[in-house]
């Protein structure tokens, strides 16, 4: 998949699609470096990485302003959700958080090349200020049981969890219910179809 072939998929402006390129060129330049994302996949980053990511920011209620992406690491989705914000829902607020030193200062670069206005809180998701987000996003940090505990403190109490999953998500489903309550929504994956997108409200330890 390309550029092109994403614009064919999910239309989004010129602009974000030069900001989008700027990541992908200081994703492959940092990447040997820090150990980003696996080497293979940067040669499909425009599916498995920009489409994946942007599915997300397409599930979010029209009515958010604050997102807050735990353990953005390479971006993904923290970044592009925040890329293709910047366009598309100005009035949309993107703080990722990422505890290792040099994953944060990347995704910094990232954000001052791309010039856009988002936040690094550079601390551990456990210690950061509790975030009264609108959205809470992740993307292959922890297993379902333990990222809904990370997800909980960083929520608004009539916030949303969108969370990517991929073949196990119905275990990790069945683990979750042992320990909290929620409302969920499973959406399919564009790029995955062993994957879904878990969209959970009403948020509650049991």
């Amino acid at each position: 998949m390309t550029a092109d072939d994403l614009l064919a998929t999910r239309k989004v402006s010129r602009e974000t699609l030069e900001r989008l390129m700027v990541f992908e060129r200081l994703l492959r330049k940092w990447n040997g470096a820090i150990n980003l994302v696996a080497p293979a996949s940067l040669d499909h980053f425009w599916r498995r990485h920009a489409l994946d990511s942007v599915q997300l920011l397409d599930r979010a209620p029209a009515q958010a302003r604050r997102w807050v992406d735990l353990g953005s690491g390479g971006g993904l989705p923290g970044l592009v959700v925040a890329i293709v914000a910047a366009s598309e829902r100005p009035d949309l607020s993107v703080t990722m958080i990422e505890s290792d030193g040099r994953k944060a200062a990347f995704l910094e670069a990232v954000v001052r090349e791309c010039g856009i206005a988002s936040r690094i809180l550079a601390e551990r998701i456990e210690g950061a200020p509790a975030q009264g987000a609108d959205v809470v996003s992740a993307r292959a940090l922890a297993p379902l049981p333990r990222l809904l505990g990370l997800a909980e403190r960083h929520l608004a109490p009539e916030g949303t969890a969108l969370l990517a999953k991929g073949a196990a998500h119905q275990q990790e489903i069945a683990e979750a219910l042992e320990l909290w309550r929620f409302s969920i929504q499973k959406w399919p994956s564009l790029t995955d179809p062993s994957a879904v997108i878990l969209e959970i409200k009403g948020l509650s330890r049991v």
